[in-house]
């Protein structure tokens, strides 16, 4: 898996094959809130100057914080997907093991480094050979969902064997009881990664947070560079950690429930999803992706299952009967 996978929210890339301006689209590609939050004050000095160590550490007090992460300072990055980029890093000889299937990035990343990728659906097809496995929680598209204490298993046997856990929690802020970051301080071996901008509708600050043991989250900082992140990205990210996020979770699963009504209401089949998103399985699916875009709404189709789709959250009641009106309209 070489090649540049395909992702949600191309909608310029859309609006010039079927026709409308972008900003008359709506956008279902992609899994993020579609009602971003309200942007905290920004200090005039994180715009000014480079970002400097009181914003990196009050940054990562918060996020100590919300992802309740122990003795363990999460380490901002740019982007969850920067340091996929820099996995391959982290593992010497032997084989990477992907829970499947998942985000891509991950098998292209490891691909391009000349590592030895495997998708695996089940913990009992894991080797010893596996130095590093993957596990996306809650996953992409899917939605399934390891528990705690299957993660845990998972944890004791890459350790006994030299190998290290990556767990992605991107999707994970809603349902923060299922998840590995209160565990990781008495757990080497582990490394999560979390996504800042998914939850709290910033997709556009490109921001995300590591948690792992002091000496990879220094292997991190080093191959990153200084200033990796920006001022006014540590300062606004350390503003809505701090603050009480129970109204944006609950929009949300109103957001989630509205979709899945819709959803049903069209005869569609939710065979999966988690708050942010909903996966519609249909052998009709290359059809309603290209109605629906006639119809100026985008949504996101795989390369690897042609008979799913992946509807995102729509902003609000009006959104929801316009893709509803639209799927009216449809005919097979």
């Amino acid at each position: 898996m070489t090649t540049r996978i395909v992702h949600g929210g191309g909608i310029t890339a859309a609006a010039r094959q079927y026709g409308g301006r972008p900003e008359e689209w709506l956008d279902l590609s992609t899994g993020i809130n579609p009602n971003p939050v309200t942007l905290p004050e920004i200090p005039v000095a994180a715009w000014h100057r480079l970002p400097d160590q009181y914003l990196q550490e009050r940054a990562r007090e918060a996020a100590r914080s919300y992802y309740r992460s122990g003795d363990i300072l999460p380490l901002p990055v740019p982007g969850t997907q920067s340091v996929i980029q820099l996995l391959p890093k982290l593992v010497t000889g032997g084989s990477v093991a992907i829970f499947s299937p998942t985000y891509g990035e991950y098998a292209r990343a490891f691909t391009l480094a000349g590592l030895q990728v495997r998708q695996v659906s089940t913990i009992a097809e894991l080797t010893t050979d596996d130095r590093l496995v993957v596990a996306v929680n809650p996953n992409n598209p899917d939605g399934r969902v390891l528990p705690i204490e299957q993660l845990r298993e998972l944890h004791d046997r890459q350790r006994e064997q030299g190998g290290l856990l990556l767990v992605d929690e991107a999707f994970g802020d809603v349902e923060p009881a299922a998840s590995m970051a209160p565990f990781a301080a008495s757990i080497p071996n582990l490394i999560i990664f979390r996504s800042f901008g998914k939850f709290f509708g910033l997709a556009g600050l490109r921001l995300g947070f590591v948690i792992a043991e002091a000496s990879i989250l220094t292997r991190f900082e080093d191959w990153l560079g200084p200033w990796a992140v920006s001022g006014p990205a540590l300062s606004i990210a350390a503003s809505l950690m701090e603050s009480d996020t129970n109204a944006i979770r609950n929009r949300i699963l109103q957001r989630h429930s509205a979709l899945e009504a819709v959803l049903r209401r069209s005869k569609l089949h939710v065979a999966g999803g988690t708050a942010l998103f909903a996966l519609v399985a249909d052998d009709r699916a290359e059809g309603i992706y290209t109605h629906l875009c006639r119809h100026h709404i985008l949504v996101r189709k795989f390369d690897y299952a042609r008979n799913w789709l992946r509807f995102g959250l729509a902003p609000d009641e009006a959104a929801d009967e316009r893709l509803a009106g639209v799927f009216e309209d449809y005919s097979t």
